[in-house]
């Protein structure tokens, strides 16, 4: 069939573009002030890509309409609307979807979906359980909010039949049930204007990761009991049969399963799991129940990683892979795109990339990138507060929090409508505040000295400023 995606740019709709590729549709679409990495990745894959939400797409006629949640019925100053071909297709009666609804009828259906909901950690963990699932030989498909370095690609179908030969698993290990494999993030962001439900209601995992929990998207959640309550509607989709792999430190997580839980459990992180880590972040035993059964080696970083290493760990477990075999796989993770992806140095001086756009997010990754430094070596955290929740200044009060292990902080504050420099005045003279990148370039470049590690967050473009400091830096 032809599809027409709109709000084609967003990681998982340029995911499932990918996908509807790889199964032989048409595919076309369209967005707004587009960015890498998806928009180069759509290029490759040969998907024509509109600018705009223009009503002259109609004329595409595809078979159906594909819609992001980026889509709304909202209206413009001058009273126009603000996506005209939203419009066009609800006037003209033509068949339209959301996004998760499409993947669930045509590339989930009939597969073991192994899904991975969190606040934080989702696309690394996803991409960490689809690369371990890989080695293991399963061949599994996947659909990650990002690029893991492993494959290149943040989609793929995956083998339609599980593998008869399953490379390293053992032969006792293999899974009973032979559906074929499929990892996929899990957000609990709403799926459509049209369906308000979290996105990752739609997926319905036999094997679901529910990594961490807490109060976000405040654009659409009035507090964290809401979340709660939608991460309970992906509980109640787990069969019987089905395994939670559940973070056994978050308070919010046991309120979630205490709502009602129909499926095996499996814990992690805490002294006392199913699945528990002994030593630093980069270098540990795994242990099952106190018995070590692996150890992972790796060059990545912080203790929300060792983490998301023990969820994968469990979830592979429960189709079939034994915790050694995972364990092995993950010492050749080589992380996702815009996860601490260093982007390149000038006179010791090294600019990392990050998505971390939470301040617990951001907290976590300052503080993993503490632990890889020598002592005298200074962190200097530059920053935009770009999610829903962070425009609104809901969060605004933890920044000092989050910032707390970094020498020097660099906010762009530009289009805030709160006072950022307000909301970092406990950090003194350690925070400064720009209210457009060239001038943030030039404060970063002005106070960074040899040694220096400069780490770049945000959940969007930040207007090339990792490319920008590169350049400003003294050569």
């Amino acid at each position: 069939m032809h599809i027409h995606i709109l709000g084609i740019c967003g990681t998982f709709m340029g995911g499932l573009a990918a996908l509807a590729r790889e199964a032989g549709h048409r595919v076309t679409g369209c967005d707004a002030g587009v960015y890498p990495p998806m928009s180069d990745q759509l290029r490759a894959l040969g998907i024509d890509l509109i600018e705009g939400f223009g009503a002259d797409q109609m004329a595409q006629r595809p078979d159906v309409w594909v819609i992001g949640n980026v889509v709304s019925r909202a209206r413009l100053p001058d009273a126009s609307p603000k996506f005209p071909l939203m419009e066009a297709i609800l006037e003209s009666g033509q068949p339209y979807v959301s996004g998760p609804q499409w993947l669930l009828e045509n590339v989930l259906q009939g597969r073991h979906v192994l899904a991975v909901a969190g606040t934080h950690g989702k696309t690394t963990t996803t991409s960490m359980l689809a690369w371990v699932l890989e080695r293991a030989g399963l061949a599994p498909g996947f659909l990650v909010g990002g690029v893991p370095m492993n494959f290149g690609v943040s989609a793929r179908l995956g083998a339609p039949t599980l593998p008869a030969t399953r490379g390293s698993l053992p032969t006792e290990g293999a899974p009973t049930e032979q559906r074929p494999l499929f990892v996929i993030e899990a957000d609990e962001y709403d799926t459509a204007f049209f369906d308000k439900r979290s996105k990752f209601v739609h997926y319905r995992p036999r094997t679901a990761i529910l990594n961490n929990l807490e109060f976000d998207h405040a654009d659409i959640f009035d507090n964290l009991a809401a979340i709660e309550r939608q991460f309970h509607h992906l509980v109640r989709t787990v069969p019987a049969s089905g395994r939670l792999v559940v973070n056994g430190l978050e308070e919010s997580l046991a309120r979630v399963l205490h709502q009602g839980c129909w499926s095996e459990v499996r814990s992690f992180g805490a002294a006392v799991s199913d699945f528990s880590a002994q030593g630093e972040p980069h270098a540990f035993d795994v242990l099952q129940r106190g018995k070590k059964v692996g150890r992972v080696e790796w060059d990545i970083s912080g203790v929300h990683n060792q983490l998301n290493a023990l969820a994968t760990i469990a979830a592979a477990e429960h189709v079939g892979v034994p915790p050694e075999v995972a364990a092995a796989a993950l010492a050749e993770f080589q992380n996702v795109r815009r996860r601490m992806e260093k982007r390149g140095t000038v006179k010791e001086v090294t600019v990392f990339d990050d998505f971390a756009h939470h301040p617990t997010a951001i907290r976590t990754t300052v503080d993993g990138l503490r632990r890889q430094l020598q002592p005298g070596q200074r962190i200097l955290a530059v920053f935009e507060p770009r999610s829903n929740t962070m425009k609104l200044g809901t969060m605004k009060s933890q920044l000092p929090w989050s910032l707390e292990q970094a020498d020097l902080a660099f906010c762009h504050a530009g289009g805030l409508d709160w006072d950022a420099k307000e909301a970092l005045a406990p950090m003194g003279m350690r925070a400064e505040v720009a209210g457009d990148i060239d001038t943030l370039v030039r404060q970063v470049a002005a106070a960074a000295r040899p040694g220096d590690q400069i780490l770049c967050m945000s959940n969007g473009g930040f207007g090339g400023i990792h490319a920008k400091l590169l350049a400003a830096l003294p050569h």
